[in-house]
C-alpha cells in the first residue's frame, strides 16, 4: 500500500506542500498512486527523500540536488559517503566559526574591563577605534599569542601599564628628537622593552611576532596610537619603531 503523503510529511518533518512541490519539479515523484489518484510513497522514495533533505541541510539548492541525484553510477552508499564528507567539512567550518565568536567575546570582554569613567581617568581622551575588537580577532585570533593574552583586570593594573607605556614613549621620543639611529644600541634597548611589554600580555612574544606588530605602526595610524598617542607622536615615529625592532631582532638572532 505504501505511505500516504501526510504520513511521509510527518515522518520526514516536512510539509505536504513541499512534497507536492518536489513531485511537480520531478525531484521526488511517488512510486505509486491509488485508484483515486492519491500519492503513495514506498521505502525507496523515503530513502531518496532522506538524501534530498540532507543535501538541503547542507545548503544545496533544489536544482543542484536534482543534478547530483541524477548522476549515473551513483547509489545510496555513494551518496552517504559524499554526504558524510560534506558534513565533516561543515562541522570543521562550524567549529572555526564558534571559535571565532568565542575570541570576539573575549576581545569585547577585555575592552569592557573598565567603566567609561575609569577609561577616561586612565587613558584621558584616547579611545579604542570603533570595531577594533572585531578587526583584532580577524587579524590575530588564530595566533597562539592571542589565545594566551591576559590584559590587566583592575583600574590600578591598567594605570600601571599606562605609566610604563608613557615612560617608554618619553624615552623613544627623546631618541627620535636627538636623531639617534633606529639601529643604535639605545633604540635596541627600547625594542627589547617593547617586546617585554607585549610578552606581559601575551605570555611570550617572539621576535617574529614583535616584527609583525611593529610593521603595523608604520602603516596603520590606529595601531600606532595604541602605543604612541597622537599628541606624543613625531613624523616617522612609527617607521622608527619598526626599524628599531627589526634591527634589534637581527642583532640578537645573529
Amino acid at each position: 500500500m505504501g505511505y500516504r503523503v501526510g504520513e511521509v510529511a510527518a515522518l520526514a518533518g516536512v510539509t505536504v506542500r513541499a512534497l507536492h512541490h518536489y513531485d511537480e519539479i520531478g525531484l521526488l515523484s511517488p512510486s505509486g498512486r491509488t485508484a483515486s489518484g492519491y500519492r503513495r510513497y514506498d521505502d525507496a522514495d523515503l530513502d531518496r527523500l532522506q538524501r534530498i533533505l540532507l543535501y538541503r541541510e547542507l545548503g544545496f539548492p533544489l536544482e543542484t540536488i536534482a543534478s547530483v541525484l541524477a548522476e549515473p553510477g551513483t547509489d545510496a552508499d555513494h551518496h552517504l559517503k559524499r554526504q558524510r564528507e560534506l558534513l565533516v567539512a561543515q562541522g570543521d567550518r562550524i567549529e572555526r566559526m564558534v571559535a571565532a565568536v568565542d575570541r570576539l567575546l573575549e576581545a569585547r570582554a577585555m575592552g569592557n574591563a573598565l567603566t567609561p569613567e575609569e577609561k577616561f581617568e586612565v587613558f584621558g581622551g584616547f579611545r579604542e577605534p570603533e570595531g577594533y575588537a572585531e578587526e583584532a580577532v580577524r587579524r590575530w585570533g588564530d595566533c597562539p599569542e592571542w589565545k594566551r593574552t591576559q590584559l590587566p583586570e583592575t583600574k590600578e593594573e591598567w594605570a600601571e601599564a599606562e605609566r610604563q607605556r608613557k615612560d617608554w614613549v618619553r624615552r623613544l621620543v627623546a631618541l627620535v628628537d636627538d636623531g639617534v639611529a633606529a639601529d643604535s644600541p639605545a633604540a635596541g634597548e627600547l625594542a627589547e622593552e617593547h617586546r617585554a611589554m607585549l610578552s606581559a600580555v601575551m605570555g611570550e612574544c617572539g621576535y617574529a611576532m614583535q616584527q609583525r606588530i611593529a610593521a603595523l605602526y608604520a602603516d596603520e595610524p590606529a595601531q600606532l596610537a595604541f602605543l604612541v598617542r597622537e599628541d606624543e607622536q613625531r613624523p616617522g615615529i612609527g617607521a622608527y619603531v619598526r626599524d628599531a625592532v627589526r634591527a634589534n631582532a637581527a642583532r640578537r638572532q645573529a
